[in-house]
């Protein structure tokens, strides 16, 4: 029998209660963020309120996936939370596949504020994560799979009992991308051609590809000189066997066919890159669905879409709920526009910030230590710093929108910002410049590669070995049998082993263009005395002593502006940007006149809420 005999003893029972109680309260909140007690309850029609016979469209959200902390395709449950949170206080009301198809077939009324809700994929971790999100609005949502998944068995991926099971309580319906996502006529950046990969094959390439592959519905397939290597038979028979097989597959595991498909890949024109496949393709959606989503990039449908060119807007993981709500805005038509209404954030702080600042343009949500400015589309979101007239003045802030796009500190500035000092981040490159009358003068740029250390850039000949490498490596792993997965591994040791020089012995250096959702993360210090400006850069000084020839008190603001379409590799266009303004202090001399950190028990506080969920996700991740 043990027995208590020391004070550490004692210690060590207290402490292992501590830990079983803690253990139990981490349980019981993972178990209770994703258990789903209520069934959806539908809109009801007769509600004039809701329904009132006009004839908005509808919109249309679909999401790439879910996961509990995000990534950057993925978004996290607390910005899908926020999101949707924003949506259902806007007064949106989500509609079911039969509403469309009743609204398109029958003529009837939509909600006034008609939302069409999609996840992409079929992943299992949106269904684990949304579905507690849905149950809080009242929203229904359409989740989308691969039909191919059910045979591989990727625990990643709903099963078909998932996908019956997701039904039950209302809150999901089913569509479908098809049967597979694979991928076609492909190079690498170098030229070299790949040929035909599945989705494992692609991921395991996809860093070392441009733009320059198709999905495997869109086009005939092709040799390495671009000639078809299939005859328009040929063509049509592999495309329909692909409708095919996904008809069988959903209808031995599921027992229909959805109603709704998305085809992969979208803005095609029609239904392919090429008119032929465009017309087989368009043959067999025709045949087997009823609705089908043909395009992305805006988001309102009405009677004058087609039932199979019906359009959806796919926000991005990085993208605030502003952001959503400023595309959603700026599609809508003029007449209604005013109802979209801006997030600011929590009451108490929006109301406390807005004693400081005021908003220009665009919107601004406030958030902890955080300023979230976003731009109009193609435009600029501006704020002033309210009763802020100072000419000497030091600014450090973290700058973490993306890199594609501008952020900018305006310094002695008169109202209209005809006349002020600018300190940007402008598509990952530093700009100080200055306006004095209207006309603009740049006193200094910097691109921020720049200050990557030479040892740590890579030169296009180490580029091109690892690209070469990663090719037969994929081949290996994905190799028909194991004499050719042999050949394909000593491919790849042998092309790893290649020399390649270096940029410091003087190759020429890769560098990567800059994807349009690519985070920044960069602090700025600015330093502004008299006829000097100075600003450092993570703590480097990159600019040294700047002359500057405005030197009279002004104003201070901060903005947030499109920098262009910038690259992407999934081609995204996107014209809104956000600006995230974090751990902000503005000072002149010993006054303080902002200061967004967090400071004492709000700092203690942050650090445990952070450790809370850190260790909530890893319970919930891995139960």
């Amino acid at each position: 029998m043990y027995k208590i005999e020391t004070r550490k003893d004692k210690i060590k029972i207290v402490r292992t209660i501590l830990e079983g109680l803690v253990l139990l309260a981490v349980l019981f909140a993972a178990i209770r963020a994703l258990s789903i007690r209520k069934s959806y309850e539908p809109y009801d029609p007769s509600n004039p309120a809701i329904v009132s016979g006009a004839d908005n469209g509808f919109i249309v959200v679909s999401y790439f996936g879910v996961d509990r902390q995000g990534t950057d395709t993925l978004i996290s449950t607390k910005q899908l939370d926020e999101q949707l949170k924003a949506l259902h206080d806007l007064g949106y009301v989500t509609v079911s596949q039969q509403d469309i198809l009743n609204y398109y077939q029958n003529g009837t009324a939509l909600p006034d504020k008609a939302l069409f809700l999609m996840f992409e994929d079929g992943r299992r971790d949106t269904a684990l994560f949304a579905s507690k999100i849905l149950e809080k609005y009242n929203f229904k949502a359409t989740i989308l799979s691969y039909a191919d998944k059910f045979a591989e068995k990727d625990p990643k991926f709903l099963s078909a009992k998932d996908l019956k099971n997701l039904e039950k309580n209302g809150f999901w319906e089913l569509g479908t991308n098809g049967y597979r996502l694979s991928y076609i006529n492909s190079y690498d950046r170098y030229g070299r051609f790949l040929g035909q990969m599945t989705s494992d094959e692609f991921v395991r390439v996809n860093q070392y590809l441009g733009r320059d592959y198709n999905h495997y519905l869109m086009d005939y397939i092709r040799d390495k000189d671009r000639i078809p290597v299939e005859s328009r038979t040929a063509m049509e028979h592999r495309i329909t066997q692909d409708y095919r097989y996904m008809e069988q597959i959903y209808t031995e595991q599921l027992g229909s066919v959805p109603k709704l498909y998305c085809l992969m890949h979208s803005n095609t024109g029609r239904f392919g890159n090429n008119a032929s496949v465009s017309a087989v393709n368009a043959e067999n959606i025709e045949d087997l669905f009823e609705m089908n989503f043909n395009r992305d990039g805006y988001s309102c449908n009405n009677r004058g879409s087609s039932l199979y060119d019906l359009t959806r807007i796919q926000p991005q993981a990085c993208w605030s709920t502003n952001h959503l709500l400023m595309r959603l805005w700026d599609d809508l038509p003029e007449g209604q526009k005013s109802s979209i209404l801006f997030v600011k954030g929590s009451q108490a702080l929006a109301e406390q910030e807005s004693e400081n600042w005021l908003l220009k343009s665009g919107a601004v949500e406030y958030k902890t230590d955080r300023i979230i400015l976003t731009g109009l589309p193609q435009g600029e979101g501006v704020v002033t710093l309210k009763n802020a007239d100072a000419e000497d003045v030091q600014v450090s802030v973290d700058l973490q929108g993306n890199k594609i796009g501008t952020q900018t500190i305006y310094l002695r500035a008169n109202e209209e910002r005809s006349r002020c000092i600018m300190v940007s981040l402008q598509n990952d490159h530093l700009v100080v410049s200055e306006k004095d009358g209207g006309s603009r003068s740049d006193l200094f740029e910097l691109d921020l590669h720049d200050l990557v250390p030479v040892e740590d850039r890579v030169s296009v000949e180490e580029d091109d070995r690892d690209a070469l490498t990663a090719e037969y490596t994929m081949r290996g792993r994905f190799a028909d049998s194991a004499a050719d997965s042999l050949v394909f591994s000593a491919a790849a040791r042998k092309a790893g082993q290649q020399q390649a020089d270096t940029v410091a012995q003087g190759a020429e250096e890769y560098v990567a263009d800059i994807q349009i959702n690519e985070q920044g993360d960069t602090n700025l210090k600015i330093q502004l005395q008299g006829d000097t400006l100075r600003v450092l850069v993570n703590g480097e000084d990159v600019t040294g002593a700047v002359g500057v020839s405005v030197q009279d008190a002004g104003g201070i603001a901060l903005g947030a502006s499109w920098g262009g379409w910038g690259y992407s590799q999934r081609n995204v266009a996107d014209d809104v940007y956000d600006g995230v303004f974090k751990n902000l202090t503005i000072t002149a001399g010993d006054v303080t006149l902002y200061d967004n950190c967090l400071h004492g028990w709000a700092k203690v506080l942050d650090v445990i809420q952070n450790a809370w969920n850190v260790t909530l996700n890893w319970f919930i991740e891995n139960l």
